[in-house]
C-alpha cells in the first residue's frame, strides 16, 4: 500500500510527487488528505474532491456537494473546476439545469486553454441550444482542443469532414481524425473509425475497434449503436451489437 505524504500546507502547494502518491492510494486512505486540503483552500484538492463526490469514489455519490467543491475551485480560477461546474449545470447534477450558466463556465475554462473547456463550449455552439448555433466557431474550438491532444475533439472534427459541414467533404481527413480519436480512447471515435474500416473491407480491424467501444461508452451510446449494429449484414457485427445492448440491461 502506498503511504500518503504528510498533508502539505496551503503554501507552498503540494508537489506533483505528493499528488501522485495521494491519487495512487486507496480511496479510504486518500480521502481524508484530499478533504483536509480542500477545506484549507487548495483548488486542486477542491476539484478532485468534487470529482470524487460526483463519481462516488471512496464515498457516497453526492452531486450537490460535488458542484459546491467545483465552484470553490472555480472561485480560485481553477480551469477544471470551472469546466466541471459547467458540466454539472448542463446536466442537472446537483442543481437544476442552467445551460446559460454552463456556457459561462465553459467560456471561462476555455479562456484558460483547458481542452475540455474548449470541447464543451464547442459542443454548445454546435448544438445551438443555449447559444446561437455556429458550426464554424465550434470547429475552430474543436481544432484548438485537438491541438492539445483532446481525442473527443478529433472525432468531432472527423464528423465535419465526413459530412462536409463548414468544410469541404473529405473522407480521407475524416478517416484520419477518427483514427486519432479512436487511438486516443474516444469511444465515438472508435465506433466511427470501425465503420470506415468496414467500408474499406478491413473487417478484422473494424471488429477490434468495435470491441473496444463498450469499455468506455455510456449506456445510452451503447443502446444507440448496438441497435445499429443489429441491422448489419455481418454476423460478427450483429454479435457485437447484441453484446452492447446486453450491457445496458
Amino acid at each position: 500500500m502506498t503511504a500518503l505524504p504528510p498533508l502539505p500546507p496551503i503554501s507552498p502547494a503540494p508537489t506533483q510527487a505528493e499528488w501522485t502518491a495521494v491519487l495512487a492510494s486507496p480511496p479510504a486512505q486518500a480521502l481524508p488528505w484530499v478533504q483536509t486540503a480542500a477545506a484549507q483552500g487548495n483548488a486542486d484538492a477542491q476539484a478532485v474532491l468534487g470529482q470524487w463526490l460526483l463519481d462516488g469514489h471512496g464515498m457516497e455519490r453526492n452531486p450537490a456537494q460535488a458542484l459546491h467543491w467545483f465552484l470553490q475551485a472555480a472561485a480560485h480560477s481553477h480551469a477544471m473546476g470551472m469546466n466541471m461546474a459547467g458540466r454539472c449545470l448542463e446536466n442537472g447534477w446537483g442543481a437544476p439545469i442552467d445551460l446559460f450558466a454552463a456556457v459561462a463556465w465553459y467560456k471561462k475554462a476555455a479562456s484558460l486553454g483547458l481542452d475540455a473547456g474548449l470541447y464543451n463550449l464547442a459542443n454548445q455552439l454546435a448544438e445551438g441550444k443555449s447559444v446561437p448555433q455556429d458550426h464554424a466557431a465550434a470547429l475552430q474550438l474543436y481544432r484548438q482542443a485537438a491541438d492539445l491532444g483532446h481525442a473527443k475533439s478529433m472525432t468531432k472534427i472527423g464528423r465535419y469532414y465526413e459530412n462536409g459541414l463548414v468544410v469541404e467533404k473529405d473522407e480521407e481527413t475524416a478517416f484520419f481524425c477518427y483514427q486519432e480519436g479512436a487511438q486516443g480512447g474516444d469511444f465515438r471515435g472508435q465506433f466511427n473509425y470501425a465503420g470506415m474500416l468496414a467500408a474499406r473491407g478491413r473487417l478484422p480491424e473494424a471488429l477490434q475497434w468495435l470491441n473496444k467501444v463498450p469499455l468506455t461508452a455510456t449506456p445510452a451510446y451503447l443502446q444507440k449503436v448496438g441497435s445499429v449494429l443489429l441491422e448489419s449484414g455481418h454476423p460478427e457485427f450483429r454479435r457485437v451489437g447484441q453484446q452492447m445492448l446486453d450491457k445496458t440491461t
